[in-house]
């Protein structure tokens, strides 16, 4: 089985149903239902925003700080949303597999593509928020998109190496959730980058290298300040602005060529 870049038409009906299905399940039960897509990023903006903002005053040097940190957490919200779900799709869907013949990989892409939706939900705040928060709207806006993508294209790199492992062996559902925890540390979303670069620059390049941390500062140059630290305006060596692509990339085609190595076993282990 091999992952298309095209669906065909029968493929794409699926995915789209299997979309909303999951969709639809993520919030069933659920007093306040679709409202949770919004609240869970807002609240954890409010928390971290009300201690490291207000109590610890960190960002006071970052024009528009409230929304920068607000665009931090609705792009990890949707990362760790989206690799999350996408590890556990095929185990999720098991009972699916083994009844109906489809390509596999339609399952991990309709778990991530909920993702996509509470992000796109979630990035309409982050806009209204910045526009009340004086943010001018400009054409660097659109340097969100191909950010954005980029982060798609690695989280679903991640959900498709790791979920095809995560299928016989269930302990990478849990080692990921830890991994994530440390790595939300590890990641400029709680602080400016700039106050990493103040102390060693070589720290602040390893950390912008990442193509997480990358794709998180491209949004927020793009969309709030251009005072951010971005890999074309602070590495010295405009190339290495190309190795979190190409470490996106990269992730991305051996996630989906384990992905298709291991799906021939996925009805027998799942």
């Amino acid at each position: 089985m091999s992952i298309p870049l095209v669906l065909n038409r029968k493929n794409r009906i699926l995915l789209a149903e299997l979309t909303k299905t999951d969709f639809k399940l993520r919030y069933q039960g659920s007093i306040l239902g679709y409202l949770w897509a919004l609240l869970r990023p807002l609240m954890m903006f409010a928390i971290l925003y009300i201690v490291f903002a207000k109590l610890l005053k960190i960002g006071s040097d970052i024009p528009h700080y409230p929304v920068y940190l607000l665009c931090g957490t609705t792009m990890w919200s949707f990362f760790t949303e989206c690799t999350s779900q996408g590890i556990q799709a095929i185990v999720n869907r098991g009972d699916l597999l083994r009844k109906i013949s489809f390509p596999k990989y339609i399952v991990v892409v309709s778990a991530t593509l909920t993702a996509v939706i509470n992000m796109l939900i979630n990035l309409v705040v982050v806009i209204i928020f910045a526009l009340i928060n004086g943010v001018t709207p400009t054409w660097s806006w659109l340097i969100a998109i191909p950010a954005i993508l980029q982060l798609y294209l690695l989280s679903l790199g991640i959900a498709f190496l790791l979920g095809s492992i995560n299928v016989k062996y269930r302990d990478i559902t849990s080692i990921w959730e830890v991994f994530i925890q440390a790595l939300f540390y590890a990641v400029p979303i709680i602080y400016p980058l700039s106050m990493v670069a103040s102390t060693s620059q070589l720290a602040a390049k390893i950390l912008l290298i990442n193509p997480l941390s990358q794709a998180i500062q491209d949004i927020r140059f793009g969309i709030i300040t251009h005072e951010t630290i971005t890999t074309w305006n602070y590495l010295d060596n405009i190339f290495f602005s190309f190795i979190p692509v190409c470490i996106t990339l990269t992730i991305l085609v051996i996630g989906a060529i384990t992905f298709r190595k291991k799906s021939k076993f996925f009805a027998e282990e799942v």
